[in-house]
């Protein structure tokens, strides 16, 4: 083991330097999550992600996925919102994108700093090491918990006393035998803000999430048509869903201008017209969302949600592009198009 804990201190000066808000250390071994992990799948609170299942074995542990493992460098970069994220939950007429795919796309900035950190460390120290941001079967909650730069809340998320809930996450695992943190408790204590905000009631208990309900999922993972159940809910969420971080206490500790320029929203992003969204073709989809981890769901995903959106709006200018909608090859886009006619035209109500 590197004793020299002049090592790990340097490590995170530098992790600083390069954006990161908080850095921890943990043993590769310090989570399992294979029983977790393994009843959320069976009770299929994972909807249609396949890939969940079909790498849940790497996925449980650290050294599952990779067994040269020793340590574990959770690392989280701050995306702290300089506005209410609620702010425009009754504007009709406006499409609500997450605050984390407002800005450039996490994947890529992170990434990013989490190989120029890893160059480091490998300069001084040596050893073996791999990065992972998301896209890997990497539970990265729960082994930030354990290398104490948070605790993973009731929504599921991680959440630091510093940064609340607004932390994108990575990990480098490395086979060096490094020193340590100890893990974050958990500070929720009787607050339960986060589980009476879901719009959809996506939380069966605290600490678990069926996907099935989540706004989030059914925005962004989801690719057939919404159901029905919870398309009201939805309301102008055309990306993903911020109401359970929001709302959590311990974002009056985290600070904008501590969250890395990157994440600092587009104009076009913060506030799209759904007349806007509705108009999009491929080509006009790929120009918008270029650089933006949106571009992921393509435009008949993208345009689907804002048809659900404008059935929620009241705005009945935005009829004749939902008209035009309807007649479209998507099914998918035609069908959320003649729901969100028949909410906009009268009596006949499609729920």
């Amino acid at each position: 083991m590197f004793s020299d804990q002049s090592l790990t201190k340097a490590l995170k000066a530098h992790a600083a330097q390069l954006g990161f808000s908080s850095c921890g250390i943990a043993r590769a071994d310090a989570h399992d999550g294979r029983v977790a992990l393994g009843n959320w799948l069976e009770a299929g609170q994972h909807g249609t992600m396949d890939w969940m299942e079909t790498r849940a074995g790497q996925r449980a542990a650290p050294q599952a996925l990779w067994p040269q493992a020793q340590s574990v460098i959770a690392l989280g970069m701050s995306y702290a919102p300089a506005r209410d994220p609620m702010r425009l939950a009754d504007a009709a007429g406006i499409g609500r994108i997450s605050v984390y795919a407002q800005g450039a796309d996490y994947h890529d900035v992170v990434k990013r700093n989490l190989k120029a950190l890893a160059r480091w460390l490998v300069d001084r120290a040596g050893g073996e090491l791999k990065v992972f941001v998301d896209t890997a079967p990497v539970m990265e909650k729960p082994l930030g918990a354990a290398a104490g730069i948070g605790w993973q809340g009731k929504h599921t998320n991680l959440v630091s006393t510093e940064h609340g809930s607004w932390l994108f996450l990575g990990c480098i695992m490395t086979t060096l035998d490094l020193v340590p943190d100890r893990p974050h408790r958990d500070r929720c204590g009787s607050c339960d803000a986060c589980q009476r905000a879901c719009p959809t009631d996506a939380f069966p208990a605290p600490y678990k999430l069926d996907a099935r309900r989540c706004i989030s999922y059914l925005t962004i993972e989801h690719k057939g048509s919404i159901p029905i159940e919870f398309r009201r809910a939805i309301g102008n969420r055309i990306y993903g869903c911020d109401d359970c971080l929001a709302v959590c206490p311990w974002n009056k500790f985290a600070a904008s201008a501590r969250a890395n320029t990157a994440f600092v929203a587009r104009a076009e992003l913060a506030a799209p017209e759904l007349a806007d969204l509705l108009a999009l073709d491929d080509a006009a989809f790929r120009a918008v969302f270029a650089g933006s981890p949106i571009k992921r769901i393509g435009r008949d995903r993208m345009v689907r949600n804002a048809c659900i959106a404008a059935g929620n709006s009241a705005d009945v200018r935005l009829i004749p592009a939902l008209e035009r909608l309807a007649r479209a090859d998507s099914e998918i886009v035609a069908e959320a198009a003649t729901w969100a006619l028949a909410q906009l035209t009268g009596p006949l109500c499609a729920e």
